[in-house]
This record gives C-alpha cells, structure tokens and sequence, in this order.
C-alpha cells in the first residue's frame, strides 16, 4: 500500500480553502491517475512506497513572480507545477520515497474565473480542482504542447474528476 502525503499551505487572505477536503480530493484524483496511466506515468515500474508533493495557494502577483524567476515568463499564470520527479533525468527515490514537485495556484485567478471556459466548471470550487488536476497530470510526467497530448491530458482530467464526484462539488 502507497502512503501519499499531500501537504498544502494558503498564502491568499481572501479564500480559506478547506485544505482538509483539497487533500482528500487530490489523493484520490492521484490514486485515480496512478491506477489507470499505466505505463504513461513517470511512475511506472519505481519502486516506492511513500509519493509526497505540496500544494500552495496563492495569488496572481505571486505565480507572476515564479513565472518571471525560474520560467524566463513575466506573466501571471492560475497554475504553475514544478515537477521535480518527473522532470528531471537524474530524479531519485530517497528510502522509498518520491517527492512529485509543488503545485501553485493562484486562488484570485480561480476566483475570477479566468480559466472556466476550458474546464466547463461551475463554480470557483470546480475550478479550483480542475486545477488541481490538471497540475497532477504535470506532476505525474505529461505535458501539452501538441493538441494530441492536451486532447489526452483533457480527456484523463475529466475521468479523475469524475472520481471525486466533480459535478456535485
């Protein structure tokens, strides 16, 4: 049995997210993705028994600065994700061990709804695990820079959503 640590922290003043039901949401979209990728995932075939990544949540100024910092990009963005297992070549597993990366969300984007007309979603909480996900899909080694790996990445998101009863959030 995997143990998946999921650790989250709010920097953003004007949204207490119920941290406690992102955790359980997340772990079971991830538990979802891990048991149907298969072979797609950067986690095929590791040996581990522990898999943790963070969660943080905060605002648009924030993403813009980590943008501008580490992605030679001077925008804000409602996610950025640094997968540091999937995307790095020399990733280690360390006593059992994977640490996926961080998922950054800026919640006043989420608020605003920025990104509503890709993810179909209803509300900012549908939102909010929209992107969740779709950051899971990064962690776990996919990308989308063709419209074949968004059809697919797209596609997996709305099943893992599924599984955490999306249209009822």
């Amino acid at each position: 049995m995997t143990t998946i640590n999921i650790f989250t922290e709010n920097i953003f003043d004007s949204w207490k997210v119920d941290e406690k039901d992102v955790i359980d949401k997340t772990r079971r979209m991830l538990e979802f993705y891990i048991k149907t990728l298969g072979e797609k995932s950067c986690l095929y075939e590791k040996d581990y028994d522990t898999i943790t990544l963070d969660i943080v949540f905060c605002d648009s100024n924030k993403t813009q600065e980590l943008n501008r910092d580490y992605r030679n990009k001077d925008y804000p963005a409602d996610i950025i994700t640094f997968a540091i297992f999937a995307d790095d070549e020399n990733s280690f597993i360390f006593d059992g061990e994977i640490n996926l990366g961080e998922i950054i969300i800026a919640l006043d984007k989420v608020i605003a709804g920025d990104n509503r007309d890709i993810s179909h979603s209803k509300n900012r909480e549908q939102e909010l695990f929209f992107l969740i996900s779709h950051g899971l899909m990064h962690l776990l080694g996919f990308d989308h820079q063709e419209e074949e790996e968004y059809n697919f990445v797209i596609g997996e998101q709305r099943k893992a959503l599924e599984c955490i009863e999306y249209d009822k959030i």
